[in-house]
């Protein structure tokens, strides 16, 4: 059989086409091996192959990958153009294609949340064409679509209907296309044509799509079929609106609850949600983060597992059933004492769940090992279970997660792990209680998620940018990450210092070896449970802060990767290059006294010693901002010490660049926030403008490229592993490149209005924000809507008059209309979804809400040891029985076109 491929797609100077498909022909998933296509004209390029009937797949997939001058891959989108069923005495087969550009808002509606729950009903019946003897297969998309509509198509020909009224061509839907079989032997090629809508119900015509007419130049022949993928119908692809409500876990109470949230009570934020009209719940990460037993384990984002959940989730009743209910009887009045508490003591809990559970597991363990449902479960997530498994015994056994430390298996090693699950192994049973806690944790989050669904509404889940340092994953495969470096943030106004997260970043090179299969694995393991995703910090797939090792405060860092300044440079400038000046600690008797004050003379004595320039250099034990915390640390804690100490920290950071290890001197980072050093303001004015020029190139122009690069090498290949929605947090520094980026991916960005990402703009206005876009009056790591109405009196009054139009002072709480306003605006913006904190949703009612707005917090990234306790004050039962606030609720969305 011949096989004639024609792809619409108008190429620049040095662009390349391939097709990539499940033959050997098409590099069976080779891209390497992808088949060559011709420039033919303007509007095609064109490639053929001859094959085997007998070699042909029963389902033949195929795609096309543009390389770009620079080499730089990038395939369409979507996995769904297949041929199947070809009939024997076809002899060639001719495909006529359009690229899909993952940036096609219909895209999205494709993606699981849509497909298999809000877009999912059932479609109307109807005789749909598809002539027995048929030379050409239109197939096309269409996913927005109303419950009583269908496709259609109209064209010039006999067998098209010449345009007629009452010969509309009626499309079946098959998959994720509209397809029409027909006989166009009679033809006269070209041919003209044009899809539109059809209301079954009501049977007439409704609109035709939009532009030009389409145009078919292939003929008609006996043993000839031709089959089109027209892509997208040109419709309204921006009328879908919906809206969520964000809230933890942890933070959910039920009258049932056990002084934490638990995946149960999921069921029961679904039904409210349903019932006022949401249609999405946005959760934290849930995955495990006990590393020390404490309350510090209550961060969400220092999983030790990528892939385990988090016991603290879990329902003692639900694992006990009704067979061993009597495990669980005795534990009401703890239970009652946890849940009347206003905040999660998670210690607490702990201790009581990891009890019970080992009593449950004692129980049930070998019942449970035995049932198939098990079974099919270790089998498929054994490549993390096994490992994460023995990560908690010997966590436990050795009294901490600092497997660098363990005196045994310091060094993950497959096979001895192996033998330690062996049937008859003193550590199988023991290994045993982590696997069966993750079984039952599964089945309850999967019943949830399954619940959800069936009331129509979708989860969203949340990937964290990095990995624990000390946990499961950096044991398994420290090569996977640079663990001499530390993720954070460079500073802003919320945080001087910047944010050291800890975490450490990820060897990109070394994940693209395999195909990035960590990455797949994890989001196979996350659509388990989860329709939707928001990416943790997407900036960082550009570019990351890094951070030393030996630095504590995230000042001491630099984006990786980046551009260096070469030494060349400064000269180049106008700058002579002082390595001492610009590259060490900047210290001075002035300095000193400046920092210090009374203290100078102690600091000189104690931690710095001349230089012999005039200056002072830090003593050899005091050199690295951990060094000095470790000493601090053995001091006596007084507030001398505490300035002291701080003061060094600061120092440490006093200079103008950092130099690129292994350059010898010839390529530096500058220090950000460069400007508001001490060692910046000691130097004269001509040689600060000169700096500051370098600085601001460095910062804001030479890497903007060189990060759109980085960022189309992982995100294109990441999005493709997955069907979930993708949503990007790319909030802070944003590059100029992140939004195209992101807009091609198709990926979903996050508008905030205290955040603007306009600096020319004091707020952002929900009216601007872009459809393919989550908006949001705020996040966890914000101030709720009236927490923030009372931080800055001047703020506050600036966006009462500029953004909401009012006249005159604002109120000085955040009265429920005025929380009720903000709520409106972003319903009101053209963005897909808006997304709520619950506390935010309660701040419309004066009823409802907390009384004290600064209890609503979930998290201040300021605060490196935030407790992360936050619960509801109310419980989903009470909030059920809220019929007037619910029923206002659902007015507002429906009103807005959100229901």
């Amino acid at each position: 059989m011949l096989l004639h491929f024609y792809l619409r797609y108008h190429t620049s100077f040095g662009q390349h086409l391939f097709i990539s498909g499940n033959t050997d022909e098409l590099g069976n998933g080779d891209l390497s091996k992808a088949l060559p296509m011709e420039y033919l004209n303007d509007e095609f390029w064109q490639g053929s192959l001859e094959i085997r009937k007998k070699d042909l797949p029963a389902k033949l997939t195929y795609k096309y990958i543009l390389k770009n001058e620079n080499q730089e891959i990038i395939a369409e989108w979507g996995d769904d153009r297949t041929i199947e069923k070809i009939e024997k005495d076809i002899a060639e087969l001719q495909l006529v294609d359009i690229w899909n550009h993952a940036g096609e808002y219909e895209n999205a509606f494709l993606s699981a949340p849509f497909a298999e729950v809000l877009l999912a009903g059932k479609k109307p019946k109807q005789s749909a064409a598809s002539d027995k003897n048929h030379t050409h297969i239109f197939r096309v998309k269409a996913p927005l679509l109303k419950k009583e509509e269908v496709l259609c198509l109209r064209g010039s020909g006999e067998r098209l209907g010449d345009w007629s009224d009452d010969r509309i061509i009626l499309m079946n839907r098959q998959g994720n296309w509209w397809t029409a079989s027909l006989d166009l032997t009679e033809g006269s090629f070209p041919i003209a044509y044009k899809y539109g809508i059809y209301n079954v119900a009501e049977q007439r015509f409704v609109e035709y799509e939009g532009g030009n007419n389409r145009l078919l130049y292939s003929d008609a022949q006996k043993k000839k079929l031709t089959i089109l993928h027209d892509g997208f119908a040109q419709l309204p692809n921006t009328t879908w609106k919906g809206s969520g409500v964000a809230i933890p876990v942890f933070s959910l109470r039920t009258d049932d609850s056990f002084g934490v949230g638990e995946f149960t009570d999921i069921k029961k934020l679904a039904d409210w949600t349903s019932n006022t009209g949401l249609k999405l719940i946005q959760l934290l990460p849930v995955n495990d983060t006990i590393a020390t037993h404490t309350w510090e384990d209550s961060y969400p984002y220092a999983a030790i597992s990528a892939f385990a959940l988090h016991p603290i989730y879990i329902n003692l009743s639900e694992v006990a059933g009704k067979a061993h209910a009597s495990a669980v009887t005795g534990l009401q009045d703890v239970k009652d004492k946890l849940n009347a508490l206003t905040v999660v003591d998670y210690e607490a809990v702990m201790i009581v769940k990891t009890k019970v559970l080992k009593e449950l597991y004692e129980l049930m363990g070998a019942e449970c090992f035995e049932s198939n449902g098990y079974k099919k479960f270790f089998k498929t997530n054994k490549h993390w279970l096994q490992p994460y498994a023995a990560f908690c015994f010997f966590r436990d056994e050795y009294g901490h997660s600092r497997f660098n430390e363990w005196p045994t298996n310091a060094v993950y090693e497959e096979d001895e792990i192996r033998k330690l699950f062996a049937t008859g192994s003193a550590t199988a049973a023991e290994l045993g209680f982590y696997c069966f806690v993750q079984y039952q944790l599964h089945l309850q989050l999967e019943d949830a998620a399954n619940y959800a669904h069936k009331k129509g509404v979708v989860l969203k889940g949340d990937i964290p940018i990095g990995i624990y340092r000390n946990g499961c994953d950096a044991w398994v495969a420290p090569e996977l990450y640079n663990m001499e470096w530390q993720a954070g943030a460079p500073p802003d106004d919320f945080t001087a210092v910047g944010q050291n997260w800890g975490f450490p970043t990820y060897n990109w090179k070394k994940m693209q070896e395999d195909g990035f299969g960590w990455w797949k694995q994890r989001f196979e393991q996350m659509s388990h449970y989860f329709d939707a995703f928001r990416i943790d910090h997407i900036l960082g797939f550009f570019r990351i802060w890094s951070i030393p090792i030996h630095a504590v405060q995230g000042m001491i860092g630099r984006f990786v990767p980046s551009i260096p300044v070469h030494i060349n440079e400064f000269g180049e400038n106008g700058v002579w290059f002082d390595y001492q000046r610009y590259c060490k600690p900047f210290i001075t008797d002035e300095v000193l006294a400046e920092q210090f004050g009374h203290l100078a003379d102690q600091v000189k004595a104690a931690y710095v010693i001349p230089n012999g320039t005039g200056g002072y250099e830090f003593e050899m034990k005091f050199e690295t901002q951990q060094q000095l915390v470790d000493h601090f640390a053995t001091l006596e804690q007084n507030d001398d010490n505490e300035k002291i100490k701080n003061g060094l920290l600061d120092l440490v950071a006093n200079v103008i660049l950092f130099e690129v290890e292994g350059s010898q001197g010839q390529e530096f980072h500058f220090r950000f926030g460069m400007e508001k050093t001490l060692t910046f303001r000691h130097l004269i004015p001509h040689v600060q403008e000169r700096l500051r020029n370098l600085y601001v190139d460095y910062f804001f122009r030479r890497q903007d490229d060189f990060w759109f690069r980085e960022a189309m090498h992982k995100l294109p290949w990441l999005k493709a592993a997955t069907n979930m929605l993708v949503c990007g947090e790319d909030l802070g520094m944003v590059p100029d490149c992140v939004p195209d980026v992101m807009r091609q991916l198709g990926i979903l960005s996050l508008e905030i209005q205290r955040m603007p990402k306009d600096p020319k703009k004091e707020f952002f206005h929900p009216n601007d924000a872009p459809y393919m876009s989550v908006i949001t009056p705020s996040t966890h790591d914000m101030s709720t809507i009236r927490g923030w109405w009372e931080e800055n009196r001047e703020r506050t009054a600036l966006f009462y008059t500029t953004v909401m139009g009012q006249w005159g002072e604002p109120p000085y709480y955040c009265e429920a209309w005025v929380n009720r306003a903000i709520i409106l605006q972003h319903l009101y913006s053209p963005s897909m979804w808006s997304i709520f904190q619950l506390q935010d949703l309660l701040g419309m009612n004066e009823t409802l809400r907390r009384e004290n707005p600064n209890d609503e917090r979930i998290n201040n990234p300021a605060n490196p040891k935030n407790y992360w306790q936050y619960r509801m004050h109310l419980s989903l039962e009470q909030l059920a029985e809220a019929s007037d606030f619910n029923n206002e609720l659902r007015g507002y969305l429906s009103n807005a076109g959100r229901i």
